[in-house]
């Protein structure tokens, strides 16, 4: 099942803002409740699949995250679901890399615009092979890190999530039906910047000091005629 999981993912959901440190390096507000976004699934770039593409014009953010799939539906969740019931609903985990269009969505945020776009180009979504659940016991145990050129740029724990699995799902199944093979991005930590093409992208899953998935991209410039222009 290393890389099956994708085939059955019909929604991708996305955490925003759930480190704090995150949420000040860019000057946003901390949600009272969970904040969420969807991506495409034409953006998941896999292993060994090509460059990560950034298109003309635009300046695309890196953000490492930690990411569940579930093995079953799940709706209208109580506000009293527990974490061993959330453990319970996880399929198994991988390590994602949600790339961002920073000034495409800048601009339609300043405007009052739907930011879809800045979050759904292709190869906007590298992915690792999936994680069987006995590789990651506790989901905030897991140390993500994140090197641009081998320069460590974001390297945290996930204990530090705002909203914890429960409550990510609690909320999120109040609002829509989540489905088995969904996959849940659950935020990322400080440190995020920009990549340009040239650049090498690693990305790296760790356990009590041992890795146990990574993602390698190289970057390159994206062919066709999209160019980012103001909107």
């Amino acid at each position: 099942m290393s890389l099956n999981y994708l085939s059955t993912a019909r929604k991708i959901l996305c955490i925003g803002r759930n480190y704090a440190a995150h949420i000040k390096e860019l000057n946003n507000a901390k949600p009272q409740q969970p904040f969420f976004f969807l991506k495409p699934s034409s953006s998941i770039l896999k292993p060994q699949q090509g460059p990560i593409l950034t298109p003309k014009g635009v300046v695309v953010h890196y953000e490492v995250e930690l990411a569940f799939t579930l093995n079953r539906e799940l709706k209208n969740l109580p506000s009293t679901f527990t974490h061993e019931q959330a453990l319970e609903a996880i399929e198994g985990y991988a390590l994602t890399i949600d790339l961002t269009a920073r000034n495409v969505q800048d601009e339609a945020k300043k405007k009052g615009l739907p930011w879809s776009i800045g979050k759904g180009f292709d190869t906007f979504l590298p992915v690792s092979n999936f994680i069987p659940k006995d590789k990651i016991k506790d989901p905030y145990n897991v140390e993500l890190k994140l090197k641009v050129n081998g320069e460590v740029k974001q390297q945290d724990k996930t204990d530090l999530m705002i909203f914890p699995i429960h409550k990510i799902l609690s909320h999120m199944s109040s609002i829509m039906t989540l489905e088995k093979g969904d996959l849940i991005l659950t935020g990322t930590p400080k440190g995020v910047g920009q990549i340009q093409p040239g650049d090498r992208v690693e990305a790296f899953l760790s356990v009590d000091g041992q890795e146990i998935e990574r993602i390698e991209a190289d970057v390159a410039e994206k062919d066709g005629p999209y160019e980012y222009k103001e909107i």
